[in-house]
């Protein structure tokens, strides 16, 4: 057999041992499958530079647990007691951490007979030798689960407990139950139990759900079914995906997908922990570091706030453009705009709907698929990652669009408004994402012509839509850019503490709930 898959340069196999996590089942848009890979594979970095570690905290179950497992020696300390956890709690975190203890006990009541499981210490791990002849040279294979183990005393049943901070809709992917099923059923110390269970329980709050309850054999059954081919496809993942994963990868140096951008940020970092940022990040910081903090640990937002009709209206047009635009033609927008337009997963309020299919049939007129030939000229939502290694940060941007007119590409940005005039404010300083487009596009960076390469700025009103075109080789164009885009990053890149800054912004923040700082009533 001919293994197509092949390895970056710079790595090299130190281990013939596959280990896989069952969380690689699970993808999603923050696992890169390529890393995935190449950690499974055991390869690892042929040179390995040691990172500064951040003086806080940033997984966001890692207090829980630990406070989990001093319960289970004996203790009763608040969130991040327990030796599991070595760095500081912010705040935020303690609090979200103190409420996930709280719902952990409700959702899981001690048993008053002395028959409820008890926690087990022995990792369970699901271990195979292959014969010869094994695709991926292997000489053991190693699954291994996370989340609270328990047992019963007799040994015959099995339960493992998922955190997850809230339930979706989506259960997980049948191959990530199936692989931890497996884990459950055959994963040692001891003889295989005679009845396995999985629940997902959320650390907000709310009954748990079951994921399997079932026997042995059934769980052996289901991983024949659907674990073998998705665990060949996290052995043979070629995906790299740059993101804010790559802050903590090993593998960064040598990723051929992740573009380096000196200095983009105009500042510097030397011995600082590497970290990702984003316009976003640089505006919620600006108005509260905790905020920016606990965003960033995706803690639940409030949901008054985080799905106000207003910002839901605009998160479903941007939506709708996004569908429009990727359909892989270069075929216009047109007026013609469904009664219920609102893309799957929105329900919007009757004037809301209303005045989004307002909003959408003025872009008809600007709309930018008029100057792309094909669907290859077209890219929605594209996510831009670049590292700037003089600052070592993830610079992580989506524009709205990409295209291409006449081989150079071009920055749409869409801002929707119920008003029907503008603020009379800069637009750089008023859409900080145009500055870092500014820099990205003046430095060449998004290749193609320079020719026509630009930004513009699509905002949609009631009465109509406004076009604005920024030149970003335009010498104020490029000075005001870097210093809004310094401005941002430069006191976030030495802050290791994000304290909160109480004020009128608590009254509309999203993250209030887990700041003992918060005083929603100022500015009221």
């Amino acid at each position: 057999m001919i293994d197509p898959w092949l390895p970056p340069d710079g790595v090299r196999r130190a281990s013939d041992v596959i280990t896989v996590s069952v969380g690689m089942f699970k993808g999603g848009e923050f696992r890169c499958p390529a890393a995935d890979a190449l950690k499974a594979r055991g390869y690892r970095p042929i040179r390995n530079v040691e990172q500064p570690r951040e003086p806080l905290e940033h997984f966001s179950f890692g207090p829980f647990m630990a406070a989990c497992d001093s319960r289970g020696r004996g203790g009763e300390g608040p969130p991040g007691a327990g030796p599991g956890t070595k760095r500081q709690l912010h705040d935020g975190l303690r609090q979200w951490s103190a409420h996930g203890l709280a719902s952990y006990r409700e959702a899981f009541p001690a048993d008053t007979d002395g028959s409820s499981l008890h926690e087990v210490v022995e990792p369970w791990i699901y271990r195979h030798r292959p014969r010869d002849g094994d695709p991926w040279q292997a000489r053991e294979y190693k699954l291994t689960v996370w989340g609270r183990r328990l047992e019963s005393t007799d040994g015959k049943v099995r339960e493992l407990r998922l955190p997850v901070t809230r339930l979706r809709k989506e259960k997980p992917p049948e191959s990530f139950v199936a692989a931890a099923a497996l884990v459950l059923a055959e994963g040692g110390p001891r003889p295989g139990p005679e009845r396995v269970r999985i629940v997902e329980f959320a650390l907000l709050g709310g009954p748990p759900r079951t994921l399997f309850d079932g026997t042995s054999e059934e769980a052996r059954a289901l991983y024949r079914t659907e674990g073998r081919t998705a665990l060949a496809s996290v052995l043979d993942g070629q995906e790299y995906r740059p993101g804010s994963s790559c802050v903590e990868c090993p593998f960064l140096a040598v990723c051929p997908a992740l573009r380096c951008a000196p200095n983009l940020l105009g500042v510097g970092s030397a011995g600082r922990p590497r970290r990702s940022w984003s316009v976003t990040n640089g505006r919620n910081y600006r108005i509260c570091p905790a905020r920016d903090y606990m965003r960033r640990l995706r803690l639940p937002a409030v949901d008054a706030v985080e799905h106000d009709p207003t910002a839901e209206r605009g998160r479903a047009l941007h939506a709708y453009l996004a569908q429009c635009h990727g359909v892989g033609t270069a075929r216009p927008c047109t007026v013609e705009i469904p009664e219920s337009w609102e893309p799957p997963g929105y329900d919007l309020p009757a004037a809301e709907r209303r005045l989004g299919a307002r909003l959408l049939r003025h872009h008809a007129a600007v709309c930018p698929l008029r100057l792309t030939r094909d669907g290859t000229d077209v890219r929605p939502e594209p996510r831009v990652v670049r590292h700037d290694t003089a600052a070592d940060v993830i610079v992580i941007a989506v524009p709205d669009l990409l295209y291409r007119d006449a081989g150079s590409w071009v920055w749409r940005e869409t801002k929707t408004s119920s008003y029907r005039s503008a603020p009379n404010r800069p637009l750089l300083e008023q859409y900080p994402q145009l500055a870092l487009a500014a820099l990205l596009l003046a430095r060449g960076d998004l290749g193609g012509s320079p020719d026509r390469a630009r930004i513009e700025l699509e905002v949609l009103r009631p009465d109509g839509a406004d076009l604005e075109v920024i030149d970003p080789f335009a010498v104020g164009t490029r000075t005001t850019a870097e210093r809004i885009v310094r401005d941002l990053v430069d006191g976030w890149l030495r802050d290791d503490h994000y304290p909160a800054n109480p004020g009128r912004g608590c009254k509309r923040c999203e993250m209030s709930r887990w700041c003992s700082k918060s005083d929603p009533g100022q500015g009221s």
